[in-house]
């Protein structure tokens, strides 16, 4: 079983203690978003074949990814540079302290544990395409050296993101589109030659529908990247989060709703108010991540399930 912590909040960044406490203690309790049931997920080194952590702060985890590696688990972090101004971003570190962060996650275990994510590409009159093309360029210059792979998207409009991205325009005076596949696939090829020109393989997360020559199909749980990590086979089924995503099957450890770094765009956030409310209510000691009334419990087979993204 692979374990995802988390496509659903910023566990390195806010919960890096609980996180620890729930490894010591070897298993988590999750409550699935869609229906409320909860689930027991063992942590042990016989049921985890090892971890992909997600994240835009990986300053704060340090010390969990050293107990992590010192468990002999394989990890891979995916870190998300994207540089964008504050209307957009309320919380997320700098690039430069970001960038730092990534080579030293680089330097102490190895560059196949480090994934950069420039996602989701937001098109604004603080970010129109020219911006991001300039903008992506420099960040590729920086980390030159420190990973293989860019793996992007461009933002889901959902409800939500709809509702989150208005208010903030509201609030910082600015626009905001959503635009045609055919402008996404001209912003894609562009920045698919720039990763290359700096020794980076760009993939796609979920967007089969805009994939041109030159970018790949994302798998951003990839058992064969684990695989180079630990140094040997990783038995993982080939099961997708969603059915357009590329990715091996895992078992998500997160929380929506749990995120407070107010970016305008998230998918995973209602609102950054409703975030840093359930925030508030986190216990380092609890089983849940936040704890809650739980519904029935069971636990899940290792290597079965699966949840959606979205």
């Amino acid at each position: 079983m692979i374990v995802s912590a988390s496509y659903r909040t910023d566990i390195p960044a806010f919960y890096g203690g609980w996180f620890l406490n729930r490894l010591e203690a070897g298993f988590v309790r999750t409550i699935n978003p869609y229906g409320g049931r909860t689930s027991t997920v063992p942590l042990t080194s016989e049921s985890v074949d090892g971890f992909v952590f997600w994240t835009r702060n990986l300053g704060p985890f340090f010390p969990a990814l050293e107990v992590v590696g010192a468990a002999d688990f394989p990890f891979v972090v995916h870190y998300t540079i994207t540089g964008y101004p504050r209307a957009l971003d309320a919380a997320t570190v700098g690039p430069a302290r970001a960038i730092d962060h990534l080579r030293r996650l680089v330097s102490g275990f190895g560059s196949e544990t480090a994934v950069w994510r420039y996602d989701p590409i937001v098109f604004t009159s603080l970010t129109p395409p020219d911006w991001h093309r300039s903008n992506f360029l420099r960040l590729a210059r920086s980390l030159r050296g420190t990973t293989d792979e860019v793996v992007v998207s461009f933002a889901h409009i959902y409800r939500k993101t709809a509702r989150n991205l208005a208010a903030a325009a509201r609030d910082f005076g600015f626009d905001w589109w959503d635009p045609s596949a055919d402008d996404k696939r001209a912003l894609l090829a562009d920045l698919a030659e720039t990763a290359a020109g700096h020794g980076l393989a760009m993939t796609l997360c979920a967007q089969p529908e805009l994939l041109i020559e030159g970018v790949g199909d994302a798998r951003c749980i990839d058992a064969e990247r684990l695989s180079r990590v630990a140094g040997r086979p990783i038995d993982a089924l080939r099961q997708p989060h969603r059915k357009t995503c590329g990715c091996w099957a895992s078992r998500d450890i997160g929380d929506y709703d749990s995120c407070a770094q107010g970016c305008a765009y998230c998918y995973a956030v209602n609102s950054r108010a409703a975030a840093k409310r359930r925030f508030g209510r986190h216990d380092p000691a609890s089983e849940f991540l936040i704890p809650t009334r739980p519904g029935p419990t069971r636990t899940d087979p290792a290597r079965t399930d699966n949840d959606s993204l979205v």
